[in-house]
């Protein structure tokens, strides 16, 4: 074969490979976009003297129609100015009329938890909030429909803000009782306001540890961090392989309840059955919140004690998702490489 002819070949194979290293390096991470689910749920139900309502989400933004989190509670980014509009149900799921009252209350992040404010306390979120519908009265298995509406001053600070669209019920006092029962249930708000695009929506899985609950189940506990700039509710599943025997569990629901600001660094736990082994086992970790998805494979082995310390290993399947930069930096390595090999072709070729 000619020398010119080898040498072309191996132009185009440097070109193919350069091709495919930029490629892999832009990639985004795989979501399946499964959200937890958190209190206040959609179609979430509250009692009040054993009457019971619902309260759901009807509507959400088009662009948002692969977020899950979108689907269940108000999520939005919006620029200062703007005005947003979204409907809900309530439903009376028992068998006597009722009355219901609907309001925006406040709503935190604080110790790792979606926090409610009392009752109806205020905050920036609510005074911008606005119902077409504040009483209701449902008859059994009756629903009524309530449209909100967000109106964000031209002059609001870019940032996030939390809240609760509120649906309630109440048995005032009677000889019988002193204080009135209520009953209430919600459907989340997160809007983010501030120019352009939206805050990026990602976090990392730091760590794994394996526990023992003190009833005697095992747990896994995930450290994540949330390194994008809107809240996260985080959900998912661990699965479990490779026991001892060729033993397989799972997979096992994230307990809810883990709301993480941006910046935030909290613990996602997933409760075992009990009567499990101790392993080792090979445990698979996938946690989401909306669009936002990661995947982590160690062997774990639980301790033999609540107060027992386990041992953790990186799995010989791998630990999936390596960390962005970890990423971008060998994938650089492998384009410098390769152009600098391409370099060399040409000025060997400049002297054919």
């Amino acid at each position: 074969m000619p020398d010119r002819t080898r040498g072309a070949r191996r132009y185009w194979v440097l070109l193919t490979l350069l091709a495919v290293v930029q490629a892999v390096a832009v990639l985004p991470a795989a979501a399946d976009g499964t959200p937890g689910t958190p209190s206040p749920r959609p179609g979430a139900a509250g009692k009040a003297a054993g009457r019971t309502i619902g309260i759901r989400l009807l509507d959400a933004p088009e662009d948002r129609r692969d977020d899950p989190r979108a689907q269940a509670y108000i999520v939005d980014h919006v620029a200062p100015g703007s005005t947003i509009e979204r409907r809900v149900e309530v439903s009376n799921e028992s068998s006597t009329p009722m009355r219901v009252s609907l309001y925006a209350g406040a709503a935190a992040i604080a110790k790792e938890q979606f926090a409610f404010a009392p009752d109806r306390t205020p905050n920036e979120l609510t005074g911008w909030t606005s119902l077409d519908r504040t009483e209701l009265q449902l008859e059994p298995s009756g629903t009524a429909r309530v449209r909100a509406t967000v109106r964000v001053p031209k002059e609001a600070a870019a940032g996030e803000r939390y809240g609760v669209i509120w649906a309630q019920t109440a048995d005032p006092p009677d000889r019988s009782q002193n204080l009135a029962i209520l009953g209430r249930v919600g459907v989340r708000m997160y809007v983010d306001v501030g120019p352009g695009g939206e805050p990026p929506v990602d976090f990392a899985i730091e760590r794994l540890r394996p526990a023992k609950a003190r009833d005697g189940r095992g747990e896994v506990h995930a450290r994540v961090r949330n390194t994008g700039g809107r809240a996260l509710d985080i959900g998912g599943t661990l699965s479990l392989t490779g026991g001892p025997g060729g033993l397989r569990a799972g997979p096992f629901p994230v307990r809810t309840g883990t709301t993480l600001a941006p910046g935030d660094v909290g613990e996602a736990v997933v409760p075992l059955d009990k009567g499990l082994p101790d392993g080792p086992w090979t445990a698979e970790l996938t946690l989401r919140s909306g669009t936002a998805e990661h995947t982590t494979r160690v062997t774990v082995t639980f301790p033999a004690k609540p107060d027992g310390a386990g041992a953790v290993e990186a799995s010989a399947a791998g630990t999936g998702d390596l960390p962005a930069p970890v990423t971008a930096g060998l994938a650089a390595l492998v384009l410098a490489g390769l152009c600098l090999l391409l370099h060399r072709y040409r000025r060997r070729r400049r002297r054919w």
